[in-house]
């Protein structure tokens, strides 16, 4: 895979040692191009939180082998020297709840991760208004969090997530707050994010309104995953 993108083969995570190890994953595959969005689905206890977690560099895998774009980033160990400075810059996080920092307004929430990676203050503010400008959300920009709705604190969300340009964005349950219209409107940015900045884009959900929005799913059960056409239906 040329470029951005993910590619994750024979990816196995095992926690404890002797009669109480637990195999959470056993030799996942997977797949994502860059400018896609793909569906991560699996019951409760499946593995998937764990596979979101050694994609996002939070959790060691036990072997295997993870690649971002051209850069093999786990084979059988870490190769970068330094992993915080690989999730700051290279991928971007958005979950269930926003978790954006209360006493600052919404601008300085999204330029903030640029200004700790180096950038200056006004390019980083720069950067923050043109985002929340595409996601619709830069009339809110000296707003508080809590002066936002749900939907709008979301995105947020997701402008910080992509704040540093990153080739990758692990999005974990991230509609499960919001009704069905709010929900789908999520999910519509995602895919015109990945399009717009080519970034791949991995979605775990249990949520069935936006199911069958994905043209690709990995359904993962017992630790290992299977690929899937999905419905792709229009949004």
């Amino acid at each position: 895979m040329a470029g951005n993108g993910i590619r994750i083969e024979g990816l196995r995570k095992r926690y404890g040692r002797g009669d109480a190890a637990v195999d959470a994953l056993r030799g996942v595959d997977m797949e994502v191009a860059a400018g896609e969005v793909v569906g991560l689905i699996g019951p409760s206890g499946s593995g998937k939180s764990t596979l979101l977690k050694c994609l996002g560099a939070v959790v060691e895998p036990s072997g295997g082998r993870i690649a971002l774009g051209d850069e093999v980033i786990y084979d059988n160990g870490w190769k970068p020297p330094d992993l915080r400075t690989l999730r700051r810059d290279r991928i971007g996080f958005v979950f269930q709840a926003p978790y954006l920092i209360p006493f600052l307004d919404v601008a300085d929430n999204v330029a903030l991760l640029p200004m700790l990676a180096g950038r200056q203050n006004g390019d980083a503010r720069k950067r923050a208004h043109e985002l929340l400008d595409a996601l619709d959300v830069g009339h809110r920009a000296k707003a508080r969090p809590s002066q936002l709705s749900g939907g709008e604190q979301q995105r947020v969300a997701i402008a910080r997530a992509l704040a540093n340009q990153p080739p990758v964005i692990l999005a974990d349950e991230p509609t499960a707050p919001l009704d069905s219209e709010r929900a789908l409107a999520v999910v519509r940015i995602l895919n015109r994010m990945a399009r717009q900045f080519s970034t791949a884009i991995v979605v775990v959900t249990h949520d069935e309104k936006i199911i069958p929005t994905f043209k690709r799913l990995y359904h993962i059960r017992d630790g290992r995953t299977v690929e899937e056409r999905g419905e792709g239906r229009e949004l």
